[in-house]
């Protein structure tokens, strides 16, 4: 069983007999395991490495076994962490095949993901390879079950490493609770983040090499499918539709730290500065609209605006957005 994480059937024999027995000698374990005793010391060492034992310091010396639920869990991670760095090395000479065969097999050129987990991991992958830069559409539905209610935590690691993001998100995401803390989050990391009205769909590019559409019917409510498009002719005019639709798009602008404001009025701006309805700020608050209204009410008393237009013109002028 245990040979799926890389030891060996002699190695589960002589730490199974360790773990029964909790700790031993090696000449016990050679007993209990039917092996040489040179075979046994052999593998005593491998599992000491591996910190599936330790030596004790008296003599003889014994071999104590250390929990399986901790230290095979730490083996079993490390064998994952390997696995993914060879999914990504396939990945990288799987963009060299197609770059070289992009015409001759054209049908390689986009693939089709199945499966709710599916797409999530592949999305997952596809954002850890990327060496420059992310672009996207974002908009509902979501493969994610948390949707915007968590930080995207790829992002914020990739963002820490230099990897940039650029985000356009549809106006209907200003709807959703916990939209305006997750972009916050990110913006705070280094995203780029613009509105824009009614988005085509969704996407998400990596670096030029690389992009995923949702496949979606009417009334889905959440994504099960995607097609991953490859270097060729349409991934080119997905990255200018995005880049048409970047130059059009409405920043989405943090209010700095150290304004009068409250933290409540720095939220409601930054939400009325994307564009945000009062119905819309009201769900991605928690606010009833009355609360909101009353919020926007005192700001523009506050900057003796008599428009919303105004109170946007007002903060700017003062560097709050």
């Amino acid at each position: 069983m245990l040979q799926a994480i890389g030891l060996s059937g002699q190695d589960e024999k002589v730490y199974a007999a360790l773990v029964r027995r909790a700790q031993a000698t090696a000449a016990e374990l050679a007993a209990d395991s039917h092996l040489p005793a040179t075979v046994t010391r052999r593998v005593l060492q491998s599992l000491s490495d591996l910190g599936l034992a330790t030596r004790s310091a008296g003599r003889p010396t014994r071999y104590i076994a250390a929990p399986p639920d901790s230290s095979l869990e730490t083996i079993l991670r490390e064998r994952e962490r390997e696995l993914d760095g060879v999914r990504a090395h396939i990945r990288v000479l799987m963009d060299a095949y197609r770059a070289g065969t992009r015409f001759a097999h054209p049908g390689e050129l986009i693939e089709v993901i199945s499966g709710r987990d599916e797409v999530n991991q592949r999305f997952v992958q596809m954002q850890q390879s990327t060496q420059v830069e992310m672009r996207g559409f974002d908009r509902p539905p979501y493969a994610a079950p948390e949707q915007h209610t968590q930080s995207n935590p790829v992002e914020l690691d990739l963002l820490r490493r230099g990897v940039k993001y650029r985000v356009i998100y549809d106006t209907s995401v200003l709807e959703l609770p916990g939209w305006l803390d997750d972009v916050t989050a990110g913006m705070q990391h280094g995203e780029q983040a613009r509105i824009s009205a009614d988005l085509p769909m969704k996407l998400a590019i990596s670096d030029d090499r690389l992009a995923m559409i949702p496949l979606l019917r009417a009334g889905d409510s959440a994504v099960t499918a995607s097609y991953l498009i490859h270097p060729s002719p349409l991934l080119d005019a997905l990255i200018a539709l995005f880049d048409a639709l970047w130059e059009r798009s409405v920043p989405v602008r943090l209010t700095p730290q150290g304004t009068e404001l409250s933290q409540d009025e720095e939220r409601l701006l930054t939400l009325l500065a994307s564009g945000a309805t009062d119905k819309a700020a009201s769900r991605a608050l928690g606010w009833s609209e009355r609360t909101v209204q009353r919020h926007i009410t005192k700001l523009m008393r506050r900057l003796g605006a008599q428009t919303r237009f105004q109170v946007a013109m007002e903060a700017t002028r003062r560097g709050w957005i």
